[in-house]
């Protein structure tokens, strides 16, 4: 149990993990299935309340999360185990599982609060299509250069405008955002994309990723990276890698006390 600032409508966070094939994405809409109603619909299947499931990122139809965070407020206090037992049982058949529920202070925000999000993306390098796992990687049968993809990766890094790899209808006020770590490695396999930023434009990390597998095949030079970036300029962007591949795997925050940031650019 925990002892909350607000003791009239305790806040609790959750850690999620989800596989987004049958979902139109994790953000409410008028009609489709999806990850946050699904589980606002199981918190009032055990709480009879009607609450806000406020998420960390907004992950699109066929994207999946390791670790995606929301919170959410409820009018009594309730052992957080519970909640977890509960929403899981009410998720079912849902592929979503709760894997954490704690109490938290109630100026912690699931978005403004986070330090940084990680994405994890899955590419299948082998000749062989997947049999099982085909709605989570990307696969592509031509043999890739993970080195010369890792140094290209190595040229964007840090603090530019990322319109070459944004999408057209992208939302955010200012397409500039800093890339903290862009890692390309081979896991058996598997080639797994690995980025890092406060917050990332829509289709950023999967316009990345495009681009990275042409540098991959040998289509584009290693520089080429670096020049698309520069031009500011879409239609210099390789083809968007699809959603199956991509992961929310982990958001970062604060150690202690959380509070909101004042920095809300978009996720």
């Amino acid at each position: 149990m925990f002892e909350s600032q607000s003791p009239d409508m305790p806040r609790y966070r959750i850690t999620i993990e989800y596989d987004g094939t049958p979902f139109v994405g994790w953000q409410e809409q008028a009609s489709g299935l999806t990850v946050q109603a699904e589980i606002a619909d199981a918190i009032f299947k055990f709480s009879g309340e009607r609450v806000q499931v406020k998420g960390a990122g907004r992950t699109d139809s066929g994207v999946h999360a390791l670790g995606q965070v929301a919170h959410f407020d409820l009018s009594k206090v309730w052992d957080p185990f519970r909640i977890q037992e509960a929403v899981n049982y009410h998720l079912k058949p849902h592929p979503i599982a709760v894997l954490n529920c704690e109490g938290v202070a109630d100026d912690f925000d699931a978005r403004f609060s986070a330090l940084s999000r990680r994405y994890l993306y899955r590419i299948l390098n082998r000749r062989a299509r997947p049999a099982l796992e085909a709605a989570r990687v990307w696969w592509v049968p031509q043999p890739l250069d993970v080195e010369k993809m890792d140094a290209a990766g190595q040229t964007i890094l840090g603090h530019h405008d990322f319109t070459t790899f944004r999408a057209s209808l992208c939302q955010a006020k200012s397409p500039v955002k800093t890339l903290d770590h862009l890692r390309v490695s081979r896991v058996g396999e598997e080639v797994h994309i690995e980025a890092k930023a406060r917050s990332f434009l829509h289709n950023q990390v999967r316009s990345m990723v495009g681009s990275l597998r042409l540098v991959g095949d040998g289509k584009w030079p290693v520089r080429e990276m670096k020049a698309a970036l520069d031009s500011r300029d879409r239609a210099r962007c390789g083809p968007v890698a699809p959603p199956t591949g991509l992961y929310l795997s982990q958001v970062d925050y604060p150690v202690g006390p959380t509070s909101q940031s004042k920095d809300v650019s978009e996720t």
